[in-house]
């Protein structure tokens, strides 16, 4: 219902078409971008324009009302040069991916639509395992968020604002890194502990990152990774991933904490996981796992100060019920 401006920003979906479940999009239209919080952060969106490569929803708001509302869902898509299709049967279409598996799709604007040209289109087109998405939405240059001490870096693969607002709620100063920033970069900031963010795509193709994450674990400097950063730091220490049939993509997915039982409620967007039989000589051991289908939600090292989470604790849109992730992590670069 709620949670499309977030979603639509969101650097993990880029090079995705984002087919909604819920069926009436836009029905409080849009905020605008120039708002922001104390940290100069925007408050609605989680980057500073839209991610998606298409978009399909069911029925479009055209006459939306809302106090802050800055235009409608229809002319953001037209001005940022997204396409959208409406009129969808949505539910068809996802009980087709929920049996098929996440495809390849095309959408195609034009007052002549054709079929045929849609798929010679997609037939052309790269597969999205093979397109390393992270190199584009990653900051080309270090970002400083300045708050208090210590210092956090974030190697960036399409880091989410809420991510980086989770930091500086929490009296740290952030610095964001490129995703392909070497180890000396890296320590040259002096930071306590190093964050390993989400983002698109395989994250087989993010090798320096890997190469990066993995040095940094052998100096012991604290690591926390969210969703692909999950899945970098596995590999970073040995682990294996795999491209999932269907991906978890929503607001309400649960997760169990194997180590006290406990179910939390989560928000996640990703296409891969972490193999659990792979990690058996990593050092690493599964931290939480999912209650519907059991694949890996996070992982942590037996012995040094690195853990990571499949799911978002920043939420952004979704429950909070996980924010304490970055509580354990700002502890535990404090000695705690």
């Amino acid at each position: 219902m709620v949670g499309y401006p977030e979603a639509l920003t969101d650097p993990s979906y880029k090079g995705q078409i984002l087919c909604f479940t819920y069926p009436l999009i836009g029905n409080y239209g849009v905020p605008p971008y120039a708002q922001v919080d104390e940290f100069g952060l925007p408050v609605h969106f989680e980057s500073h324009r839209i991610q998606v490569a298409g978009v399909i929803i069911h029925e479009l708001c055209e006459e939306p009302k809302h106090w802050a509302m800055s235009k409608t869902f229809h002319s953001w898509l037209a001005e940022e040069g997204i396409p959208g299709i409406t009129g969808v049967d949505t539910r068809r279409l996802t009980k087709k991916l929920r049996v098929q598996g996440v495809m390849m799709g095309a959408l195609q604007v034009s007052e002549e639509p054709s079929i045929d040209d849609a798929f010679k289109a997609l037939e052309r087109a790269p597969k999205y395992g093979e397109i390393n998405y992270v190199e584009q939405v990653t900051v080309k240059e270090p970002l400083v968020h300045q708050g208090g001490k210590p210092t956090v870096v974030v190697l960036d693969c399409g880091v989410k604002v809420g991510i980086v607002r989770g930091l500086l709620q929490r009296g740290v100063t952030v610095i964001r890194l490129p995703y392909n920033a070497a180890v000396d970069e890296v320590l040259s900031y002096e930071p306590k502990g190093v964050l390993v963010s989400n983002g698109p795509g395989d994250p087989k193709q993010c090798i320096a990152t890997v190469k990066t994450v993995k040095e940094l674990y052998e100096i012991g400097i604290p690591l926390l990774g969210i969703c692909l950063g999950n899945q970098i730091i596995s590999l970073a220490l040995g682990g294996d991933t795999y491209k999932l049939k269907y991906g978890h993509r929503g607001q309400n997915k649960p997760c169990i904490n194997l180590e006290t039982g406990l179910c939390y409620i989560t928000s996640q967007n990703h296409g891969y996981a972490v193999d659990q039989s792979s990690l058996r000589d990593t050092g690493l051991e599964v931290w939480f796992v999912n209650a519907d289908d059991k694949t890996v939600e996070g992982v942590r090292h037996k012995e040094k100060p690195c853990f990571a989470v499949q799911f978002h604790p920043e939420a952004r849109p979704g429950p909070y019920d996980t924010e304490w992730i970055f509580d354990l992590f700002i502890k535990t670069m404090r000695g705690g």
